[in-house]
C-alpha cells in the first residue's frame, strides 16, 4: 500500500502512484519519514503477512484562530494524536490485500480542523483504507475496496508527507474513495484508472486516472484527472464529502526531479464545477473554476536531517456578486497563496519535526477566512510532530 515500501512484485499502490508524489521517488534520503522495513510473520493459509505501524502526536499554535465552533481549530493552541495506525498487507500470490486501521487527523492550511477523534469518526472511520488485490502478473493488477485517490501530489496522512499539514490545492482533491482500480506498469510508463465514489460520497459516478512517464532516473512527468460523470446533490453526513468538489472535474499535471539530496515537484491544478450542480446545491448559479500551482521540495542535509518547503497559489473564478460558487473557502473571485517550511529529524523509527506556515488571501471587502470575527485575511500556523514508526 502507499503507506509502505512493500516488497510486492507490483508494489500494489506504490508502483501505481510512482512519481505522482515526491514521497514515492526511489531516493531514501529524500523521504524524511521513511517507514522501517515491515515485520513479517506466517499466518497459516494467508501466507506471509507484513506489518507496519505509527504512533505520533502533534502540537499546534495559530494566529487569528477560527470563529467559535465545535471544532478544535477554533482554538489558538491544541495538542492531539496525529497518527495511531497499524498496516497489514499480503504482497505475494495471485490474491493480495492491504488494510490500515486506527486513528488519524488531516489538517489543511487556511481551514478549521477537528479533534482526532472527531475527524476519524466523521471521515473514513477506523479502517480508512483496505482493499483486495488480484495480481495475475508483475505488470497488471486490480484492486477493490477503500483506496487512496489517484489525484494530487500530497498524500492523505501526515507521516506520508514532507509537510505536517496539507496545502491549499489539497482542498480541491479527494483523499480516499470506495471503488475498483486497474493498475498497469511497463518500463517507464505507469498508469491507473478507477471507477469510484469521488469524495467518499457512496454514489459511484466518478472516474479518475493517472499516467506517469519516467524520462530517466532523475526526471518524471505525470498527468492525473477525474470527475463526476453524473450529478450528486443528496444530503451529506461525512465531512470528507464536500458537495461542490464532489461534482467537479479536475486535472493535475506536473514534473518530479530527483537527484542527489534534492527532490522537487512543481505542478499545476485546474478544477471546474458546472453551474447546474452549483445551483442544485444552493451555492450559486454560475459554472465556477479554480486554477492553482505549487512547488514542493525537500533537501536532505544529512541522512537524518532534511528541510522541506512548499509554496502555493490558487484562485477562485468569478466575483462575489455574479453567482459564482466559493470553491476554495476564500470566496468567489478570491486569490490565496501559502508558504510552508518543515525541518525534519529521523533516526530509525523515531522522528521529530517542526513546521511554520503562512496563508494570505485577497478576498472581497468585508470578508475573511479566519479570526474570531471571521474577517482576518491571513494566518500563521506553527506545528510540531513527533512519534515512532515500526
Amino acid at each position: 500500500m502507499r503507506t509502505a515500501k512493500s516488497s510486492s512484485r507490483f508494489k500494489p499502490v506504490v508502483l501505481a502512484m510512482l512519481a505522482v508524489s515526491p514521497l514515492v521517488v526511489d531516493n531514501a534520503k529524500a523521504d524524511p519519514l521513511a517507514l522501517p522495513s515491515p515485520l513479517t510473520f506466517e499466518a497459516g493459509p494467508l501466507g506471509t503477512l507484513n506489518v507496519q505501524g505509527i504512533a505520533s502526536g502533534y502540537g499546534v499554535w495559530q494566529s487569528n484562530k477560527f470563529p467559535a465552533s465545535s471544532f478544535q481549530g477554533s482554538k489558538s493552541a491544541a495538542v492531539d494524536i496525529s497518527n495511531g495506525m497499524v498496516m497489514i498487507s499480503k504482497n505475494s500470490g495471485l490474491i493480495q490485500f492491504a488494510v490500515q486501521a486506527g486513528a488519524y487527523n488531516v489538517m489543511t492550511l487556511g481551514s478549521n480542523y477537528a479533534s482526532t477523534a472527531t475527524f476519524t469518526q466523521n471521515t473514513f472511520g477506523a479502517l480508512p483504507t483496505g482493499y483486495i488485490e488480484i495480481a495475475p502478473s508483475d505488470h497488471f493488477n486490480i484492486q477493490i475496496g477503500k483506496l487512496f485517490t489517484l489525484i494530487g501530489a500530497e498524500y492523505t496522512f501526515s507521516y506520508q508527507n514532507w509537510n505536517i499539514a496539507r496545502g491549499l490545492l489539497w482542498g480541491q482533491e479527494n483523499a480516499v474513495n470506495k471503488g475498483i482500480q486497474v493498475n498497469y506498469s511497463d518500463g517507464p510508463i505507469t498508469a491507473a484508472i478507477s471507477w469510484n465514489d469521488g469524495f467518499y460520497s457512496n454514489r459511484f459516478n466518478w472516474m479518475s486516472g493517472m499516467v506517469t512517464w519516467a524520462l530517466d532516473k532523475h526526471n518524471t512527468l505525470f498527468v492525473q484527472g477525474g470527475g463526476n460523470l453524473g450529478h450528486t446533490d443528496y444530503a451529506y453526513t461525512s465531512i470528507a464529502t464536500t458537495p461542490l468538489q464532489n461534482n467537479e472535474a479536475i486535472v493535475d499535471a506536473g514534473y518530479t526531479y530527483s537527484g542527489g539530496n534534492l527532490v522537487i515537484t512543481p505542478y499545476m491544478q485546474y478544477t471546474s464545477v458546472p453551474g447546474s450542480a452549483i445551483q442544485s446545491l444552493g451555492a450559486g448559479t454560475k459554472t465556477t473554476s479554480t486554477l492553482g500551482g505549487a512547488i514542493l521540495a525537500n533537501y536532505s542535509l544529512t541522512d537524518k536531517i532534511s528541510l522541506a518547503g512548499r509554496v502555493e497559489y490558487i484562485s477562485n473564478s468569478g466575483t462575489a456578486t455574479d453567482g459564482s460558487a466559493n470553491l476554495t473557502g476564500f470566496g468567489a473571485g478570491s486569490h490565496a497563496w501559502s508558504l510552508t517550511a518543515t525541518p525534519t529529524y529521523q533516526d530509525g523509527g523515531f522522528f521529530a519535526r517542526a513546521e511554520l506556515s503562512y496563508v494570505k488571501a485577497s478576498m472581497a471587502s468585508g470578508t475573511g477566512f479566519a479570526g474570531p470575527d471571521g474577517l482576518a485575511k491571513s494566518q500563521v500556523r506553527g506545528m510540531v510532530e513527533t512519534g515512532f514508526m515500526f
